[in-house]
């Protein structure tokens, strides 16, 4: 068997090879890299509305008397700061602090006198994710844990003219305000309208059955959205910032060194908690920073990051930004060349490529 013919399929996969889709692997899934093209993509998704297919992410219910109390043990952040129709970012830590991995949690209006809540995880993590969700629970009591991620599709409305598209299409409920979701019916499917997103642009992820998803995703082009793959995604989130699990985040590192710190309430005893809170008091070796490049040249991972001709870091990530024109990435850094306006310099392939670290986000709207 092909490797290819071992990757699993969204509900979406024909109305990507009708689209023009070029398909590569990803996380075990066979996924849109590009349509048209990441730049024309990405442009889509900064001036007027893109439709991401993120059917590969992974979503685990938790419910119970005393669900909450068990996603606080878990979660880094402050579960209890979430009401009914919120939703939170957080990270899922080991006891050393490394990160599992990074998430949004929806909290559920409660039934039969039961909290719920629906947390999406990333792809290449979803089956070790509910295996660590399971085996905490399977030792606490109140709360029980199911792996609901075959019952969802998931699509990404993003962009300025994102609502707007939704609206076309939205034919009961109201769509919530941001971080926060609401139940709805979108071109005849009932679904989830989360007002959250990884571009830095509003608009909302739908949850909807995967038999609606190819009617749903229809529609929404219809409506005036343009299909984007995953490179507009990784060019997008990283212009504003927000970290990849597997690049900026990993076991190897905290989110106190990745810059999360406001992710996670140190006050309270999660997975991890006793590792942050000595970090976030002592400091670390190195942070996580972003940089532009003050030259030509295109950062990638890996990249050794210098100062005065000497390794200070490696850089995670990075791309050439449709948005601003020139070479941008995050890398991990030591921690007193981290501050904004710090000249570095990156060895791509033996090339030393002057940077300047900068605060974050990089890509902004006034800019």
């Amino acid at each position: 068997m092909s490797a290819t013919a071992s990757l699993r399929r969204t509900p979406l996969y024909e109305a990507h090879l009708r689209a023009g889709a070029r398909m590569v692997p990803f996380a075990g899934w066979e996924m849109p890299v590009q349509y048209e093209g990441v730049r024309q993509e990405h442009v889509a998704v900064r001036t007027a509305s893109g439709l991401f297919d993120v059917s590969h992410m992974g979503e685990i219910a938790t419910r119970g008397p005393h669900a909450a109390d068990f996603l606080q043990g878990l979660l880094s952040n402050d579960i209890a700061k979430i009401e009914p129709g919120g939703a939170q970012y957080a990270l899922l830590c080991r006891e050393d602090g490394g990160v599992l991995d990074d998430l949004f949690t929806y909290r559920l209006a409660p039934e039969d006198g039961e909290e719920r809540f629906l947390t999406v995880v990333n792809a290449a993590n979803a089956a070790s994710d509910f295996d660590w969700f399971r085996r905490h629970a399977e030792a606490f009591d109140g709360a029980e844990v199911s792996d609901v991620s075959a019952d969802y599709a998931m699509l990404a409305l993003q962009g300025p003219n994102a609502i707007e598209v939704l609206g076309k299409v939205l034919e009961h409920g109201e769509v919530p305000a941001r971080f926060h979701h609401a139940e709805g019916v979108v071109s005849g499917t009932a679904a989830l309208l989360c007002r959250t997103g990884y571009t830095g642009e509003d608009g909302v992820e739908l949850l909807i059955d995967p038999h609606g998803a190819p009617g749903v995703w229809d529609a929404l082009l219809e409506a005036g959205a343009r299909p984007a793959g995953l490179g507009a995604r990784d060019t997008l989130r990283l212009e504003v910032c927000y970290p990849l699990y597997g690049n900026d985040l990993s076991e190897e590192r905290t989110p106190i060194e990745a810059g999360l710190k406001w992710a996670c309430a140190l006050d309270t005893d999660f997975v991890g908690a006793v590792r942050l809170r000595e970090q976030a008091d002592h400091g670390t070796a190195e942070r996580l920073a972003p940089f532009v490049f003050t030259g030509p040249g295109i950062p990638r991972p890996e990249c050794t990051v210098l100062r005065g001709g000497e390794p200070v870091g490696s850089v995670t990530s990075g791309t050439l930004s449709p948005s601003m024109e020139v070479g941008i990435g995050m890398a991990y850094i030591r921690a007193d060349l981290a501050e904004p306006g710090t000249e570095i310099t990156v060895d791509v392939r033996g090339k030393q490529r002057p940077a300047r670290v900068e605060s974050k986000p990089l890509y902004r709207k006034e800019r």
